[in-house]
């Protein structure tokens, strides 16, 4: 890096140097100019070199002003040519006033002229270097082995890809034409490439000028055409690649740069990606003390990574795995080092004495409860640990929220809590009414439900990978079940916007959009991998699991929402319990979880669950009305 620097520093003093030596041979060709050609010469040679001193010293000093020299004239646009231009007008204006203040003043022209024929000259060698180094690195890649790629979207963004492909001596790609759908620009060239219109015609060119990849340089899909645009340049027989911002990553400042790369399966939900834009709402978290449970999940480390951005006064991360709680532990030490006071802690939800310990050191001001377990089939056959963890834990988490005054718990729910068919689902409707009944609470409680995340653990996308890495074939329960999905920033941006909202009791919803059928999930899966669905890679049926239903219910029913400021977040109006019903159900729980602790299965479980939430179904009751069914009817459209 410092190696990097000091030759920045060379080449900008040599550049300086070349500067100054043109523009005093300017000044003095026009000065013998003026003797040989003119009548009467108007200069004498004594004011014609104070007059050229004074021009020099105005135009390097404006130069600098308008940062001329820090612009890597390689790569630089119109806007540095033009800085160039109006710091030599304002250098020879200047010239011209001081000239006059100091009584050596012999006429504009020789400002005039010579600044004109500098800025000229300075101009004409940048524009000669630019094409000179181009032409090197066009050498570059016809000697060197190189790829053959052509850009869809002749835009801005397009022209910018072009550019770094050209100008990048290390670049194995070769840009060869551009492909769009604006027919003013069809037939014309952009950054000295002809562009073609997009159409099956297009797929011949691509044959006869050996292309090899496809680069999609269009910026802000919507998933609908990136989806189109995937699945019709696939019939080129090319690899497919897309220009634009990561889906997920950033640098260690959160700040995003174009790059290529693969096509992902959030590129293609089938909705529009949720774009939290209430910045001020962050700003909440800043200064603040926020405790984060299971904060070594998926949707834990998020949410811990996105707290990192709001400068919190601290962070601690509480997570019974200690694998998981490394990992992120190490990730925030990278990035931040000593600019983010943060701490890890080991422990369980379910153990009262060692929250308390937590809560009383920490003394936090904000709570993202995030601890649950998740996983459906394994919580039908472990009913009562998944009691114990998700509502217990919930219980005794809200609990030492109150006792040690924290301003605000916002508990991790799910869509799989709506008319739940199983008892990870129904014991998070229960986690619900744990936070809703607390109306009365000095802490402001709230809930955010949401569908499945996206290449969370546990998730279909990690399984999926997997089975096509293997060689399939990929396994899904039923190929008519469909389900919610979203990105892990997306669900952790709206649990911190839902929790800087939150007041009172609010259990928040976000607008999904529309569900996905598992099976053209994974079918994209396969595609983007280079397989053949049912070709190369078989999609094969296992069976529904227990307490699997085919669709979850939407969450988006306008009858029983209020709208909040976020067009994508509601709040769902369900009159909360009193604490003492909720104590009520919980001691039924309670109970069967003494009775269940000494033997296995989850019949007991499943019995005091029915009797706790009104809203408990038989999947298979659910099931018989899939086709029927709102949200099956929204994927056949």
């Amino acid at each position: 890096m410092d190696l990097l620097f000091k030759r920045g520093k060379a080449r900008r003093f040599i550049l300086i140097l070349f500067d100054v030596l043109s523009l005093l041979s300017i000044n003095t060709i026009y000065y013998f100019s003026t003797r040989v050609f003119a009548t009467s010469p108007t200069y004498t040679a004594v004011p014609y070199v104070y007059n050229s001193i004074i021009l020099v010293m105005a135009v390097f000093i404006f130069r600098g002003v308008f940062k001329v020299y820090s612009n890597v004239w390689r790569y630089t646009s119109t806007k540095a040519y033009l800085s160039l231009i109006v710091a030599d007008v304002c250098g020879a204006i200047v010239s011209v006033i001081l000239s006059r203040a100091f009584g050596i003043y012999c006429g504009i022209w020789q400002f005039v002229n010579v600044s004109s024929l500098s800025a000229l000259f300075a101009i004409a060698s940048r524009y000669v270097y630019r094409l000179i180094y181009k032409h090197r690195n066009i050498a570059d890649h016809e000697e060197g082995p190189s790829i053959n790629v052509a850009i869809v979207g002749a835009g801005q963004l397009g022209v910018l890809l072009a550019s770094d492909l050209t100008n990048n001596r290390r670049s194995v790609y070769k840009p060869v034409f551009y492909i769009d759908k604006d027919k003013t620009k069809v037939g014309s060239r952009v950054y000295g490439l002809p562009v073609y219109y997009e159409d099956t015609a297009v797929f011949e060119q691509i044959k006869r000028d050996g292309i090899s990849e496809i680069f999609i340089a269009l910026g802000n899909i919507s998933s609908e055409e990136a989806t189109r645009l995937y699945d019709f340049y696939s019939l080129s027989g090319c690899k497919i690649k897309i220009y634009d911002l990561p889906v997920r990553d950033t640098d260690s400042h959160g700040l995003a740069k174009p790059s290529i790369r693969e096509f992902q399966i959030e590129d293609l939900l089938f909705r529009e990606p949720v774009n939290i834009t209430e910045k001020e709402d962050l700003k909440y978290y800043s200064g603040k003390t926020v405790l984060v449970t299971g904060g070594g999940g998926s949707i834990g480390s998020e949410l811990c990574r996105q707290i990192a951005k709001c400068n919190p006064k601290k962070l601690v991360i509480f997570d019974i795995y200690e694998n998981n709680a490394y990992e992120i532990q190490q990730q925030l030490a990278r990035t931040y080092g000593s600019d983010l006071d943060f701490a890890v802690e080991i422990g369980s939800v379910r153990d009262r004495v060692r929250l308390d310990c937590i809560f009383a050191n920490y003394r936090p001001d904000v709570v993202f409860h995030a601890a649950a377990h998740k996983h459906v089939p394994l919580m039908e056959q472990s009913g009562c640990e998944a009691i114990k963890n998700n509502v217990l834990g919930t219980y005794n988490t809200a609990d030492m929220a109150e006792k040690y005054g924290v301003e605000k718990f916002i508990l991790i729910s799910t869509d799989k809590a709506v008319n739940p068919t199983n008892i990870m689902g129904a014991s998070k409707r229960v986690c619900e009414m744990v936070v809703q009944c607390r109306t009365d609470s000095k802490t402001s409680f709230a809930a955010v439900r949401f569908g499945n995340v996206l290449g969370s653990n546990g998730s279909v996308i990690p399984l999926f990978k997997q089975q096509i890495a293997n060689g399939g074939p990929v396994t899904i329960t039923d190929k008519r079940i469909i389900r919610y999905f979203m990105t892990i920033p997306e669900a952790s941006q709206l649990v911190m916007q839902a929790g800087a909202m939150a007041k009172k009791g609010e259990l928040f919803v976000l607008d999904m959009g529309k569900p996905v059928r598992i099976y053209d999930l994974a079918k994209n899966m396969i595609r983007l991998s280079g397989f053949e669905p049912e070709v190369d890679i078989k999609i094969e049926e296992i069976g529904l699991r227990p307490g699997e239903k085919l669709y979850e219910e939407l969450l988006m029913k306008n009858e029983t929402l209020d709208r909040t400021d976020n067009n994508m977040i509601f709040i769902e109006r369900d009159a909360p319990l009193t604490r003492d019903e909720v104590e009520r159900r919980l001691n039924v729980l309670k109970s069967a979880v003494e009775e269940s602790n000494t033997v296995l299965g989850s019949e007991r479980i499943k019995a005091a669950v029915a009797e706790v939430v009104p809203t408990f179904r038989d999947p298979a009751v659910i099931n018989s009305k899939a086709a029927s069914s709102e949200e099956m009817q929204q994927v056949k459209k």
